[in-house]
């Protein structure tokens, strides 16, 4: 089967053929319907080789969607045909934080040898992909799989992020979202979904602005030097009462902690290596700072419900696997708006 792959340390995506994956005892073999691009994707391969910890080669694809092809012993509850979406952060199943679905904070998975697929585990960038687990799928019903599978990370990660956030997002409150790439246009789309904020986007590009408005935030801001003051005008000066950050670059972490409000909250999502010093004399008084990552099994059908309502959905800009290795360089060079998806 074809798939993309990620083979030598310092080089880009190939697209290779290797051999369809059989399943085993308890597995799932999906034919995958979608794949989702990810800028984590870049991250893994941007990584020097004393800090690379995944096997090589390694099959991409952390968001993936398909038809269950053929099942494993003993697999009951999935439906051979079936069209699932996959739950990417997989976990043991049996510490504190699986038996509560969040097997994105699971305990044991390092030590288990346990690794999301295209994170560790070969993924969803190939024509077929293993799941190693009945709970890893959510039904997709008649959901549009293209449409739909950025959601298992670019829509989960945001809800995630938000929720965790709820309190603060009360009426007369204020959201900042920075970056409205892929992950930052359904951010702003379910902070108006799931609660009355104004949400103020920011981003260095008028395209993703514009995306930004057309997707329902209330102001749009080039993210520079003069965004911490017009922040504080649209506030009144009081600052925003939760900022989402989906860059995670020094600057844009030096902007939230600017406006932030007294016990406002600062989510962390994006990896840009940045880095924010909290305590007396950085941030305000009572403000928190977090970095969440992706979300819980429950969030991830929560977050589809949203799909099904018509409130959230994805801008998705497609390839077939023959062109993924084209998408992948737009995306590092920031040529997509909204979301890549591979279609095999």
């Amino acid at each position: 089967m074809k798939a993309i792959q990620y083979r030598e340390i310092g080089k880009g995506p190939e697209l290779v053929e290797i051999p369809t994956p059989e399943p085993g005892p308890g597995q799932i073999r999906l034919k995958v319907t979608a794949a989702g691009l990810c800028h984590s994707d870049w991250f893994v391969m941007g990584l020097p080789a004393e800090q690379y910890t995944y096997p090589l080669p390694l099959t991409l694809g952390h968001e993936g969607a398909g038809i269950v092809d053929k099942l494993g012993d003993g697999v009951e509850g999935i439906e051979l045909g079936g069209s699932y979406a996959i739950y990417g952060p997989w976990g043991c199943g049996q510490c504190h934080a699986c038996a509560q679905g969040k097997e994105n904070y699971c305990t044991r998975a390092a030590e288990l040898g346990i690794a999301p697929p295209g994170l560790g585990a070969p993924g969803a960038m190939a024509e077929y992909v293993i799941v190693d687990d009945a709970r890893h799928l959510a039904p997709l019903g008649d959901l549009d799989p293209v449409e739909t599978v950025s959601l298992t990370d670019a829509g989960l990660t945001p809800y995630h992020a938000i929720m965790s956030s709820a309190a603060k997002l009360r009426a007369g409150a204020t959201a900042v979202v920075i970056g409205t790439g892929g992950l930052g246009h359904v951010g702003i789309q379910i902070l108006r979904a799931v609660s009355p904020v104004t949400v103020i986007a920011l981003d260095i590009s008028e395209e993703k602005l514009a995306l930004a408005r057309e997707v329902g935030a209330h102001h749009a801001l080039m993210s520079d030097e003069s965004a911490v003051e017009k922040i504080r005008e649209l506030t009144g000066g009081k600052g925003a009462d939760a900022v989402f950050d989906f860059t995670g670059i020094q600057p844009t972490l030096d902007i939230a902690r600017q406006v932030v409000a007294v016990d406002g909250d600062i989510q962390i999502v994006g990896i840009g290596g940045g880095l924010l010093p909290t305590g007396f004399f950085s941030t305000p008084f009572g403000a928190s700072v977090r970095a969440p990552y992706w979300g819980s099994r429950s969030e991830l059908i929560e977050v589809l419900d949203l799909a099904r309502s018509g409130e959230v959905g994805v801008h998705v800009e497609r390839f077939t696997l023959d062109t993924a290795v084209e998408a992948y360089t737009k995306l590092h060079d920031g040529q997509v708006r909204g979301r890549a998806v591979v279609v095999p």
